[in-house]
């Protein structure tokens, strides 16, 4: 089976940060491969912009080194990669100054015929002046699109400032706030799982389902974002936005269509019907944690402290919530929120555990029945299983086994599995809002957040400590094992 490839219009992309790390990293990377896969028309060009001076070899000599770095297939030499850097300019300019715009807006100027995306993969303090330079410059019009990365503010007083300094450039249809993990194929088969099979969406609910696990597990410390890192922490780095995106996709009801609003409508009443967390029952709902020195498969590993280059710090690495909801299909089933840096597996999965069989027909013989799952698996290995008790085969009477149907993409397809990042890019040249947040959905999670915020700085006690190469502190294992259920790990 073959992916299909759908052009877009001839577009000019600006991205400001071009010379940073998530540029390097993810999005020149992945503007490569859409252009290697020949989704990308022979008009489109991308414009980098950053502060230092460089000349546009320079810039392509970069994006050069990224793309071999990043993409296995990338031949240094190669006519298609050749054909892609064709594509690259490059304008210094002060965001918060004034320097370098006028430059820009010629730039973008001579391109005037395609669609203009405006990406800002830069620190958040700059997203109002660059979206207010925009608009004095000339640049906010002709169906203009601006692209917003997290963190959108550090709490609900922030993220109102942040947007509405870019509602007065931007109209709320031209905002694109990417959550690079709703571009993952697996997270968008959630949504064709739920809805376009007739068996789950009638046992989706409370009658049916047990409870549900997301888990967003890294290997890796905090790298080089020590710094960034110990002024926001986990809860406001993977909760307020990946984790809680997630559960919306899980809990959402089925909207009428997948049009942008139908979809985002739907999950902003989920996130609106979360219980609060707050000063009166965080300390039983809500676990973080910090990692000291211990071990990965790469050998020893330093601790937070350690990375971070001081001797205190109470800034979370891990966390752990129990939330629920207060409406009709998901009352009473609580779900289970985990995530954090150096723990045992790199790994990111959805599991959906459905309430046991009412009555056993099996002799004691046959073994325990134990609950059927659905595990969807976001990272590494994208698939999907779905746990049922078969017989195992064999005379001798009736012995039950608990294994999984397996589809796991790679093997299903045979094709390559793109990054979120090479679809959302193209979603926002086709004006496609779906997999992006809203501006009431982003200010609903930071609703739900800053209680949470402030009931652990009324606590004032320090994160639990746990070893790097664990699955957290142990507290986080008795969060759940007190309800009488036990962390998926692994996809066991």
């Amino acid at each position: 089976m073959t992916s299909r490839v759908i052009p877009v219009a001839p577009f000019v992309l600006t991205v400001f940060g071009a010379t940073g790390d998530l540029a390097r990293r993810k999005l020149l990377p992945a503007l490569f491969q859409r252009d290697f896969a020949g989704q990308l028309p022979a008009e489109a060009v991308m414009i980098g912009v950053a502060r230092r001076a460089m000349t546009q070899d320079a810039f392509r000599a970069l994006a050069r080194a990224a793309i071999i770095e990043h993409v296995p297939a990338a031949d240094g030499a190669g006519p298609d990669l050749d054909r892609f850097l064709a594509r690259l300019h490059y304008a210094a300019v002060d965001a918060e100054g004034e320097d370098g715009w006028s430059d820009l807006s010629s730039k973008v100027a001579a391109f005037a015929d395609r669609i203009p995306v405006h990406y800002l993969a830069t620190a958040p303090q700059l997203f109002g002046p660059i979206c207010e330079k925009l608009g004095r410059f000339g640049l906010s019009g002709n169906d203009a699109r601006v692209v917003i990365e997290k963190p959108i503010g550090r709490d609900l007083a922030s993220a109102i400032q942040v947007n509405q300094a870019i509602g007065k450039v931007f109209p709320e249809e031209r905002v694109y706030r990417i959550d690079h993990y709703l571009g993952k194929e697996t997270v968008q088969n959630l949504m064709a799982l739920r809805f376009a099979n007739a068996l789950f969406e009638p046992l989706w609910n409370s009658a049916h389902i047990d409870h549900v696990q997301i888990t967003v597990a890294e290997s890796l410390g905090v790298e080089g974002r020590a710094g960034y890192y110990d002024t926001a922490g986990t809860l406001r780095d993977m909760v307020q936005n990946h984790l809680l995106q997630l559960l919306c996709l899980v809990a959402m009801e089925p909207p009428p269509s997948l049009e942008a609003d139908a979809v985002r409508d739907e999950k902003l009443k989920v996130l609106r019907a979360l219980k609060p967390i707050d000063r009166h029952n965080a300390a039983g709902a809500t676990v973080r944690g910090q990692y000291r020195a211990g071990a990965s498969a790469g050998g020893a590993v330093p601790g937070y402290l350690d990375e971070l280059g001081s001797p205190q710090s109470r800034t979370e690495t891990f966390v752990a919530v129990k939330a629920e909801l207060a409406n009709w299909r998901w009352a009473g089933v609580p779900f289970y929120l985990r995530t954090g840096k150096r723990l045992a597996a790199r790994v990111s999965e959805i599991v959906i555990g459905f309430r046991p069989v009412p009555h056993s027909a099996f002799s004691e013989t046959a073994g325990p029945i134990l609950p059927n799952q659905l595990v969807i698996r976001l990272q590494p290995d994208e698939g999907v299983k779905l746990w049922l008790m078969i017989k195992d085969p064999g005379p001798g009477g009736i012995r039950l086994s608990h294994v999984p149907l397996d589809m796991t993409f790679a093997e299903a397809f045979k094709v390559r599995n793109p990054d979120a990042y090479e679809r959302l890019i193209l979603d926002v040249v086709r004006g496609d809002q779906t997999l992006f947040m809203r501006r009431d959905e982003v200010e609903a999670a930071w609703r739900w957040i800053d209680p949470v915020l402030e009931a652990w700085r009324n606590m004032d006690e320090p994160p639990r400590p746990y070893t790097a190469g664990t699955w957290g502190p142990s507290a986080a294992i008795a969060l759940i094992e007190r309800d009488g259920r036990t962390w998926q790990e692994d996809g066991a």
